[in-house]
């Protein structure tokens, strides 16, 4: 993890009073992401609205909310596609999902979800599994916009190569053709993926876990923050898991070195999936 930005250091001073500004003026609070992640973005985002400095970005954001859309939009990651890292998809199919199948009723959070890609993963997974039925996914992420964009469930017909490939690798039983139509540049998937999905905006940062849940995914979060972000991250991770149920995170994350790493069992090294210990 990388260390907090360093007030006496002139630059990080000002960027410290630019995410001060955010946090006061939109309730946002980005100071303990990793510090030279957030220099970058911020200097990204301060070339690409043509100013000079980050004082001027700052003055901006403050007097221009869709600057702030735009400033979002930039500073929270939103890589993602369908089956993205597909031998994790195809561990979960068979190393967790015939698990969860003993449960009544299966409650899975997706942490940062992003424009959606990979929710709509999983729903084409349990529904090829048979569990969807029983199943409610929760979609958040700290951008509305991007979560506007996952409740529709379109996305651009150039990555559907891709996707397919993934799908595939994953260890897709059907043709994956069935779940989308393809409209010109746009792919639309069905609407019964969508139907025990909720979106919802949560912020990791300053909110508290809302439900118990026997599988969650965050993936490719943690490593945004910085170590004392990302331990507070994990208690709220640990504390929303129910006994027995299952943690994925991305291929450079992991439980190690975590107040809680004793409480895990781990079930795929390789692709970072942790049961939770029974009380």
């Amino acid at each position: 993890m990388i260390a907090p930005l360093n007030s006496a250091d002139p630059e990080a001073a000002v960027i410290q009073a630019l995410l001060e500004a955010v946090l006061q003026r939109y309730g946002f609070d980005f100071r303990d992401y990793a510090s030279n992640f957030l220099k970058r973005r911020i200097w990204n985002r301060v070339h690409e609205e043509g100013l000079q400095d980050v004082a001027e970005l700052q003055a901006r954001l403050l007097e221009d909310p869709d600057c702030m859309e735009r400033f979002l939009r930039t500073v929270t990651v939103n890589v993602t596609a369908m089956f993205r890292d597909p031998g994790f998809y195809l561990a979960l199919r068979t190393r967790v999902v015939p698990l969860l199948h003993a449960l009544p009723f299966v409650r899975i959070w997706h942490v940062g979800c992003s424009t959606g890609e990979e929710v709509y993963s999983m729903a084409i997974l349990l529904q090829e599994e048979g569990l969807y039925s029983k199943c409610r996914i929760y979609a958040t992420d700290v951008n509305e916009a991007v979560l506007a964009q996952a409740k529709v469930g379109i996305f651009p017909v150039a990555g559907l190569q891709e996707y397919t490939g993934n799908y595939l690798k994953a260890g897709g039983t059907g043709s994956f053709s069935e779940y989308y139509t393809a409209l010109y540049d746009h792919v639309i998937f069905q609407r019964a993926l969508a139907e025990n999905i909720v979106f919802a905006q949560h912020n990791l940062v300053t909110d508290a876990s809302f439900n118990e849940f026997h599988l969650i995914l965050c993936r490719n979060v943690l490593i945004y923050f910085n170590e004392a972000l990302a331990g507070r991250v994990h208690r709220l991770l640990y504390e929303s898991l129910a006994p027995g149920g299952f943690l994925g995170l991305g291929s450079k994350e992991s439980v190690q070195f975590t107040p809680h790493e004793a409480c895990y069992e781990e079930i795929d090294h390789e692709e970072r999936i942790y049961r939770k210990g029974s009380p």
